[in-house]
């Protein structure tokens, strides 16, 4: 990779979790900037980015299981927008669930570039970086 990205979004409630995937990625040096959404909502809101508060993110990771807004509904949300503003994204699932139904639910969602399961790391890191940029 080049240069960097603009902006990376994590979406995840897990404080725990947020924290060592911005370890991983800050080590990596990849990104301008990390961005955290403890939900669904708070990551359309930043995707929106309606007053122009948030840099836009290149990469989003989503966690399936969040309050509020869990994954499968912010997809469903994020599909109702025009396909230029989704090709400015490429989503990957990052999740603990070990239920197959997931996996195979993400599979038939073109939004979805990846489906992997956390936690983050700098192998996981590299191959999805090689693989969409």
């Amino acid at each position: 990779m080049k240069k960097k990205l603009n902006c990376i979004l994590l979406v995840d409630d897990d404080e725990g979790t947020n924290y060592l995937h911005k370890m991983v990625l800050k080590e990596a040096d990849i990104a301008e900037n990390i961005l955290v959404a403890l939900n669904g909502e708070q990551a359309l809101e930043i995707i929106n980015n309606v007053d122009n508060k948030y840099p836009q993110p290149e990469l989003i990771f989503l966690d399936i299981n969040m309050p509020k807004m869990n994954g499968w509904e912010f997809l469903e949300e994020y599909q109702k927008f025009d396909n230029s503003r989704k090709n400015e994204h490429i989503i990957v699932m990052l999740t603990v669930s070990l239920n197959p139904d997931d996996e195979k639910k993400a599979s038939t969602i073109p939004e979805i570039s990846g489906f992997r399961s956390k936690p983050l790391n700098n192998e996981m890191l590299e191959s999805i970086i090689k693989e969409y940029f």
